[in-house]
């Protein structure tokens, strides 16, 4: 057995204790059940529990996927930006759907969202950009995501003039930058238990509103 093998087989599930599920206690609507998680997740510990896995696909319907941050969660959906000239981006301009999903292991629980993808005003999208760090502008500022790079030594010279830009103009616009909404259509919860009874909660969106249902582990 190789050693990559070994440390595979050596891991543990949910080495934790993991807490209990009612669906029949669940919302009639999918946010309130999301924010109940995430705040529980963060009083767990859970590492960056605001990290997602964003599913899109090409032009030729090959999928791809990242980790992305979320922005925010609303009653118009699920935000995360990013450059309109990115990777993603362009797979969006081309298919705007997507899938997204989080994983919080320290309590055995996963959010898997489908739905049609919009995106914000460009006020939205300024605002979006400031409200985070300097750093964060900075890398904005930037604006080259997924273009092809040359050398290390040329991305710290473009990331050092970006952090002497955000630093002098904290006002600074990355006309690029765009706010992305996803507006589901599907939201599953699922949680672990440590006997595989997992249990798994579909909310689906149709002309009446919501519907739940479970699903099969």
């Amino acid at each position: 057995m190789t050693d990559f093998h070994h440390a595979l087989r050596s891991l543990k599930v949910w080495d934790t204790e993991l807490p209990a599920f009612d669906p029949a206690g669940a919302p009639p609507e999918p946010l309130p059940l999301f924010h109940d998680w995430f705040t529980a997740a963060v009083a767990a510990g859970q590492t960056e529990p605001h990290t997602l896995s964003l599913a899109t696909a090409d032009e030729d319907g090959r999928p791809d996927v990242r980790t992305v941050m979320l922005h925010d969660a609303d009653a118009r959906g699920w935000h995360f930006a990013s450059h309109a000239t990115s990777a993603k981006g362009r797979q969006l301009a081309a298919r705007p759907e997507a899938a997204l999903g989080f994983y919080w292991p320290a309590q055995g629980r996963q959010v898997r969202i489908r739905g049609h993808v919009t995106t914000g005003t460009p006020e939205e999208a300024y605002e979006d950009l400031h409200a985070r760090s300097t750093g964060a502008l900075a890398s904005a500022l930037v604006g080259r995501q997924s273009e092809l790079l040359d050398s290390p030594e040329t991305l710290a010279q473009a990331s050092a003039e970006a952090w002497r830009r955000a630093e002098a103009e904290p006002d600074a616009d990355a006309p690029t930058w765009t706010l992305y909404l996803v507006e589901p259509a599907e939201v599953e919860f699922f949680q672990g238990d440590a006997r595989r009874r997992h249990l798994r909660l579909r909310y689906r969106r149709t002309d009446a509103g919501w519907t739940r249902e479970l699903l099969w582990p």
